[in-house]
């Protein structure tokens, strides 16, 4: 290749790379309205597996809203999941230099994703885990944050996430493990739908099996002691839950 052609050739692909550089996080930013979750709702795309949500007027049936869920199972997932969800603005930074340092030192990857961070991944982007979408999910979340209320986002979040097998939404899942409506879950309960969040499908056998994993277990006192220390139960209640978590699993 002669030179000035060459010349030429890398010129262009710089310039190509700078736009990309420069076009790519605005593209990512005005992709999609998130804002219209303000006034309109994300329902479930039937028989899609990932489950798949299409934003759009009209409430779904299954649908609670935060005044509808207990303070005992809102809050044993907010703790669980996010517990700095109301203090940051949609990335929580410690807990991602955290997430990295884990992995740099223990070679141990741990989620480090805000519930604003889920709620945007299930409701607007794919489950892949490449890079591209991580970048889109962060950019979102920012955008997210200046334009719905954090009640707004923690009501979309825990009405559109997994707690097992083809179970979305809190409502749906207090039915189908407790057969009672979300605003009469108990500590236990909350803590019991907080421990599934992590991997749905894989801690649902708790409940096919009717006994608590030692991991199931543990997991939910952790999440009781959570309540707790937020002083959203007393210590006597946290007692008491954890004695009747001994009957509950046989």
């Amino acid at each position: 290749m002669k030179a000035p052609l060459k010349s030429a050739l890398i010129r262009y692909l710089l310039v190509l790379s700078t736009l990309a550089v420069l076009f790519t996080p605005l593209y990512m930013y005005f992709s999609d309205d998130v804002a219209k979750l303000n006034s309109q709702w994300p329902h479930l795309v039937e028989k899609s597996e990932p489950a798949e949500y299409i934003v759009k007027k009209g409430q779904p049936k299954s649908w609670v809203t935060l005044k509808q869920i207990s303070n005992f199972g809102k809050w044993a997932i907010v703790l669980c999941e996010d517990w700095a969800f109301y203090e940051h603005e949609g990335i929580d930074i410690k807990q991602m230099k955290a997430a990295i340092n884990d992995m740099m030192t223990d070679k141990r990857f741990r989620g480090a994703s805000t519930i604003t961070q889920q709620m945007v991944k299930n409701v607007f982007l794919s489950n892949d885990r490449s890079l591209w979408r991580k970048v889109h999910e962060l950019i979102l979340s920012h955008k997210v944050e200046n334009v719905l209320t954090k009640d707004r986002i923690l009501e979309v979040y825990l009405n559109v996430i997994e707690f097992g097998p083809s179970i979305y939404g809190i409502k749906n899942a207090s039915y189908h493990y407790f057969k009672k409506h979300p605003s009469n879950l108990s500590p236990r309960e909350g803590a019991f739908l907080a421990m599934l969040l992590p991997s749905p499908k894989r801690y649902y056998v708790s409940f096919q099996k009717k006994k608590l994993t030692p991991f199931a277990l543990s997991r939910i006192i952790a999440i009781l002691g959570k309540l707790r220390m937020g002083k959203y139960i007393s210590h006597e209640r946290y007692e008491k839950e954890k004695i009747s978590l001994m009957s509950w699993e046989r």
